[in-house]
């Protein structure tokens, strides 16, 4: 009789099934902030484009457009030329260096209240409430077999997740053209085809993301959480549970039944309730925290009807938890905020932003870039004279036209000329008119008497009329005479 071979044990899943998340309504201080703060950026990201802004006949009436075609960015009443990338570059090192001071000063309430992730989920989810009721009515739909009543509220469920998806992605493609005309361009199928795979592509993430995903996002796909809890330190707010104060847990029976056997948390779940993320805060500091502070709202009101202190569940800091534990009064919000780290955080994000302004406000708006024909470097005319060829580009970053001097500086007995006009006519001082927040080439012809030598010299833009700006560029002048 064969013995039987070894038993395989049964595999391990390294995956755990997604449980939804079916959060509870309820309100509160931090509800209302929370519905404010989604208002309020809502609100912006939709209204935004629509906003006008007269900059004059010549510019774009829109007050925020990435202008992709002319390589422009306007924002109210500033223009950002590509040469000036800096800005952006500053705003956006400003923008991590602001999360930096929000994370230190009050934990991760960038992702609870702001993140466009936070702001659309939470929309979603009242749309949840709106169609299927509340956390226990979404939990029996959810467990009940599909049915076509169950069907046509999923349908009408997502057919309005479309909509708000499809308006998020139609919204985001009004930043980069005029709102009005792109808009009657879409939908006469006139627009460009990028625009309706941007907003295709737009559509599906939100759709997805925003209505599927949820919490997975924050948890498992975001890094920012990541960066958000290396930052974190003893002084910086988050959402705590008081547990030398709530435990051991009882019912609220148990707990007059037999008086000081139970802390102040009745066990009512209330806080993992409310959760969008589903998490236990009682467990102590999560990933999955988000630090929204529903679960505050909902222990503060169970708290309230037992006829117990609030604040069983609290923002607080580490340091200050210790102090609660050991029955001493806790530290002043705004104190914890004006703390060192923070002052330094402050200081440079507010550094960069004066030194943005200043040079916003220094700024010229003529520029001058000069490129030298190389091939041939000169040539000799007739008469002995050594001419060179430039190709000159003059800036005007004016919402107006405006007339143009160019001279050369440098290079005596140099006269020049350009292809619109002729060579008799060559002088040591031009001047032209550069159209409207464009640039203008202009090429150019540099003749020196036969005795140069090769040297250095700049050519010299002035502006003419109101705003008499400068720019100068260096060239070089090539001859036969070699260096001087």
């Amino acid at each position: 009789m064969n013995s039987p071979g070894p038993v395989k044990p049964p595999p391990v899943s390294l995956y755990a099934r997604r449980e939804p998340v079916f959060n509870k309504r309820i309100d509160g201080r931090f509800r209302r902030l929370k519905w404010a703060v989604m208002a309020l950026c809502l609100a912006v990201y939709w209204i935004t484009p629509w906003i006008r802004w007269n900059r004059g006949p010549y510019a774009p009436d829109q007050a925020v457009l990435v202008d992709l075609a002319h390589r422009r960015f306007y924002m109210f009443g500033i223009e950002i030329w590509p040469h000036e990338f800096y800005f952006v570059a500053g705003l956006l090192i400003m923008a991590g260096i602001g999360l930096f001071l929000v994370t230190s000063a009050v934990g991760r309430a960038w992702c609870g209240y702001a993140c466009p992730q936070t702001v659309w989920t939470d929309l979603f989810q009242h749309v949840d409430r709106l169609i299927d009721g509340d956390r226990n009515a979404r939990l029996r739909l959810y467990k009940a077999p599909w049915t076509g009543a169950k069907i046509a509220r999923r349908l009408l469920k997502w057919a309005i997740y479309l909509v708000i998806s499809f308006a998020t992605g139609g919204a985001w493609i009004f930043y980069f053209a005029d709102a009005p005309t792109l808009q009657h361009a879409f939908w006469t199928g006139s627009a460009a085809p990028v625009a309706y795979a941007t907003v295709g592509v737009l559509t599906a993430t939100t759709f997805v993301l925003g209505g599927f995903m949820r919490e997975q996002v924050c948890i498992y796909m975001c890094p920012w959480p990541r960066i958000q809890t290396a930052m974190l330190d003893e002084k910086s707010l988050t959402v705590t549970y008081k547990d030398w104060r709530g435990e051991p847990r009882g019912s609220l029976k148990k707990a007059l039944a037999r008086p000081g056997s139970c802390g102040d948390c009745v066990d009512c779940n209330q806080c993992v309730a409310v959760c969008p993320t589903g998490i236990d805060i009682r467990q102590g500091p999560q990933v999955g925290c988000i630090t929204c502070g529903l679960c505050i709202d909902a222990c503060d009101r169970v708290m309230k009807e037992v006829g117990r202190p609030r604040g069983l569940i609290d923002y607080a800091t580490l340091e200050d938890a210790e102090r609660e534990k050991a029955g001493q009064p806790p530290s002043r919000h705004l104190r914890l905020i004006w703390r060192p780290r923070t002052i330094v955080y402050f200081t440079v994000w507010a550094g960069i932003g004066l030194a943005l302004l200043f040079l916003l406000g220094t700024r010229v708006h003529t520029g001058l870039t000069v490129a030298k024909d190389r091939n041939p470097s000169y040539i000799l005319l007739s008469d002995g004279s050594v001419r060179n060829a430039y190709t000159l580009r003059l800036r005007n970053m004016e919402g107006r036209p405006r007339r143009m001097a160019i001279s050369i500086e440098g290079l005596p007995g140099a006269r020049m000329w350009s292809d619109d006009m002729a060579r008799v006519a060559a002088a040591p001082r031009l001047v032209r008119e550069v159209p409207a927040d464009e640039t203008r080439v202009l090429r150019l012809y540099v003749v020196a008497p036969a005795t140069s030598a090769a040297q250095e010299f700049r050519f010299h833009l002035q502006a003419e009329a109101q705003a008499r700006e400068q720019a100068e560029a260096p060239a070089q002048f090539d001859s036969p005479g070699g260096a001087s």
